[in-house]
């Protein structure tokens, strides 16, 4: 998990900082009014081992699909299925993404005020995307992990006659840079518990 940031920090270590933040994150989610907290995950032999991890309240389902988009699809597709008025796949490494930001996604939604909603991250992909019926055309043949992810997923937005909701931008955590900005920002306006302890202790 996290290879990219390997440079600056051994497997382990970035594998130890991947579980601070999610575990931050599944604890802020926990604090949202008004949402269901699911925590989609792959491979499915992860079962147990991630219930061993996540906090009470939260429900687990696997991920299916070939690629991460058809992943995304079929998490989203599922939880509209169950009778949800809209679904929302959010990222875990964006650790001090304030929650009202997905308090908003999950209000437009349920309102029924737009269509999608898509949280911008710095890096040109999105740190929050959420949909009112499953859009398979948002997530197929999509380049990840390069800045053409949010310019592509607005045009098809567009390309489909769907109604959109921004968010502001935020930053997510892929490279030692991030890291150091990650760093600077908790260093003046605090963070969440076990990342903060994590970045002290790494930094100082």
């Amino acid at each position: 998990m996290k290879s990219r940031l390997h440079p600056a920090l051994t497997p382990e270590r970035a594998t130890e900082l991947y579980r601070c933040f999610l575990l931050d994150r599944l604890d802020a989610l926990a604090t949202v009014p008004g949402i269901e907290p699911v925590v989609a995950f792959t491979p499915a032999a992860a079962a147990d081992a991630l219930g061993a991890l996540v906090p009470a309240g939260f429900r687990c389902v696997p991920q299916r699909g070939p690629d991460l988009g058809a992943r995304l699809d079929a998490v989203l597709a599922t939880l509209i299925a169950d009778g949800h008025r809209g679904a929302i796949a959010i990222d875990s490494d964006s650790p001090t993404l304030p929650m009202g930001h997905v308090a908003e996604a999950a209000r437009v939604l349920g309102s029924g005020s737009a269509d999608v909603v898509v949280g911008p991250s710095d890096d040109g992909g999105y740190y929050l995307i959420g949909v009112a019926t499953p859009r398979p055309a948002l997530f197929e043949r999509m380049p990840w992990s390069t800045p053409d992810v949010l310019p592509l997923t607005l045009q098809r937005a567009k390309d489909l006659g769907l109604s959109l909701h921004l968010l502001p931008a935020w930053f997510d955590v892929d490279t030692e840079a991030d890291l150091r900005r990650l760093h600077a920002a908790m260093a003046s306006n605090g963070g969440p518990p076990r990342t903060l302890a994590f970045v002290r202790e790494l930094f100082g």
